[in-house]
């Protein structure tokens, strides 16, 4: 049996393409330990199909939309890594997200749900696990081309972002017409996704030389679940549309795309820190998320919170 000599963090790795790609790294890296963060009812779940592929795999219960439960697990595991119960900290992948009907849910401490998880939980992690991380090594966030808004990368099912301070993004009813499905959850999505993508590019100009981070977007991708909750035509278009495409070049199935992210965390496919890799390739993401301003300000503001 190969030795665990890395440990990998993982989060969104219980269904869909990180399941897939979680999958696909203990196969292709048999000398990493993948801590698998999720509630625990779905690492339960996961955990003997993980095992079947490799021993080195352990998971720690987490709410993302609780800052209290994502500090706890940041905790263990730099408790675990210090103490050497773990391998040295090699990589830490962002993949969880929520899609909602609406911006007008509440997380455990009063923000919106949809910002809470894609944005707040994200930089919370970085901000417990970054400093002990040993280089050579990657994080990588999952974003979406969601975060464009416009016909040509979404089909017109989702609205453009509407970026706003985060003081205000943070709160339930950010947006006007914050209950109804297209103007309330899918521009909360697009936006979170779009700030997934600040995160990234301001992450990338603080962490030190060879700790690297990239944004990963899946793109079009069939039977993932992230729709379930988003509500209106999404769903049906998602269940019954999509599935058709998968013949094509513009849609992939979760094992492809889990694939494909497990490339990005595993470094195959190459990438600069504060890249944005489309599937396979780097590439520009949207023109409004270069904005440095607006970075720092989001990284401040998170800080604060």
């Amino acid at each position: 049996m190969t030795t665990a000599t890395r440990t990998i963090v993982m989060t969104g790795a219980t269904r869909g393409i990180g399941l897939e790609a979680a999958a696909e790294i203990l196969r292709r890296s048999p000398e990493t330990h993948l801590v698998v963060l999720a509630r625990e009812a779905s690492a339960a779940h996961v955990l003997p199909r993980l095992r079947a592929v490799s021993p080195h795999v352990s998971a720690i219960p987490v709410d993302l939309a609780a800052k209290a439960s994502v500090e706890a697990a940041a905790a263990q595991v730099e408790d675990l890594v210090d103490a050497g119960a773990l391998p040295p900290l090699r990589g830490v992948v962002c993949n969880a997200g929520v899609h909602l009907s609406d911006a007008l849910h509440t997380s455990a401490d009063g923000y919106e749900l949809t910002f809470a998880v894609n944005v707040l939980a994200t930089h919370l992690l970085l901000r417990r696990l970054h400093p002990h991380l040993q280089a050579p090594a990657r994080i990588v966030v999952s974003v979406s081309d969601a975060h464009y808004g416009d016909l040509r990368h979404t089909g017109g099912t989702m609205p453009a972002p509407h970026w706003q301070d985060p003081a205000i993004l943070s709160r339930p009813g950010a947006f006007g017409r914050s209950g109804r499905v297209r103007s309330g959850g899918r521009r909360a999505y697009t936006t979170s996704k779009l700030g997934g993508i600040h995160l990234v590019h301001e992450w990338a100009r603080r962490l030190p030389e060879g700790v690297d981070i990239v944004a990963y977007n899946p793109s079009l991708v069939t039977g993932t679940g992230l729709a379930r909750e988003a509500g209106g035509s999404l769903q049906f278009v998602m269940k019954w549309l999509i599935p058709v495409l998968e013949v094509t070049p513009l849609v992939d199935t979760p094992p492809v795309a889990g694939r494909k992210l497990a490339d990005v965390v595993l470094g195959v496919t190459k990438a600069s820190t504060g890249s944005y890799v489309h599937r396979t390739r780097v590439m520009r993401s949207s023109a409004e998320s270069y904005d440095a301003g607006r970075e720092r300000v989001l990284w401040e503001w998170l800080e604060k919170a």
